[in-house]
């Protein structure tokens, strides 16, 4: 008997299910709350290939929601930890570990190599870079945001409306994980549903996870389904290589932030969108703070005043 005698039983797996399963390239974005569950249930049940990306370390305020990690751990790259970690649970399991952060100049050649894209990150730059990608790749995006007591998961692109047609606007909270605390059992509920939902799109299974969305809230489950959401426009994130000569670019992080602003020619501006100056007829803005939101936000108060082009820049903890 198979350690996926279990799986296989079932009659949306089966052999050729499991072949399907063992033939999957999953890649998983970001190894903390949301990545740990998707990871161990993906590696479980026996998935070819999981190529994981992430660029911090396993520290110990992580443990109380991402256990696939222990106390020896701490201070080691995540993606080294964890794969570690899943060549001991299922060795037959190929794990790609790539210490780095996802960026919108590695994303496409990491979309590309793919049959399902997992966003476990839970940042907006992360989440809309890869919605972005998978939309133009026509690539599967399962995307999850946990914070506090509630969040959600969904199946988008691939055949299915993207991120950003169910969420064209900003988000009016910046709150973090960090910031507004999180408990580990939300993010563990939410990872392995998208877990599932990986599985069901590789099994093949209807309905179709993409165009599928469920919200945790109020320790209670609800669910709706968004096929018919229209696509809609607005700012990409680049990266910093991405700037060019002639753009103007505003760094909204004021200077006791981030010393260093995001070019040498940028001006600080960290109250810029409903006033300041516009860029000069045909240049390209770009906005640039640390997670991306206040230059989301931005970006939205000038397009009220602007037609041009705008692109986003999200640095983290860059100085």
């Amino acid at each position: 008997m198979t350690r996926y005698a279990r799986q296989m039983v079932l009659p949306e797996v089966g052999a050729a299910g499991q072949e399907r399963i063992s033939a999957a390239r999953v890649l998983i974005v970001g190894a903390g709350g949301l990545g740990v569950p998707a990871l161990q249930y993906l590696a479980g049940a026996g998935i070819g290939q999981i190529t994981l990306i992430d660029a911090d370390t396993v520290e110990e305020t992580n443990l109380h929601r991402q256990p696939l990690y222990r106390i020896d751990d701490i201070g080691q790259p995540k993606v080294r930890a964890a794969a570690q970690a899943l060549a001991r649970l299922n060795p037959a399991v190929k794990v790609e570990a790539l210490k780095d952060r996802l960026t919108p100049v590695n994303a496409p050649a990491l979309i590309a190599a793919a049959d399902v894209v997992l966003d476990c990150a839970d940042s907006y730059a992360a989440s809309y870079t890869l919605s972005d990608g998978c939309l133009a790749a026509g690539k599967p995006l399962i995307s999850a945001s946990a914070l506090g007591l509630s969040g959600y998961v969904g199946g988008f692109c691939g055949g299915a409306p993207s991120l950003r047609a169910l969420f064209p606007d900003p988000p009016d909270s910046g709150q973090t994980c960090a910031t507004a605390g999180v408990l580990g059992p939300v993010v563990g509920m939410l990872g392995c549903i998208q877990a599932q939902m990986a599985l069901r799109l590789i099994l093949g299974t209807t309905p179709s996870p993409l165009g599928e969305f469920v919200r945790f809230e109020a320790g209670r489950f609800s669910q709706f389904r968004f096929d018919a959401a229209p696509e809609t426009t607005g700012p990409r994130f680049i990266a910093r290589d991405e700037i060019a000569p002639a753009d103007l670019v505003i760094d909204l992080r004021p200077e006791d932030e981030a010393p260093r602003k995001a070019t040498p020619q940028a001006l600080r501006l960290p109250g810029y969108g409903p006033t300041g100056p516009l860029p000069e007829p045909g240049q390209r803005v770009v906005l640039a703070c640390r997670s991306g939101l206040r230059s989301w936000r931005a970006a939205d108060a000038l397009s009220h005043r602007w037609d041009g082009e705008i692109a986003l820049l999200a640095l983290g903890d860059e100085n």
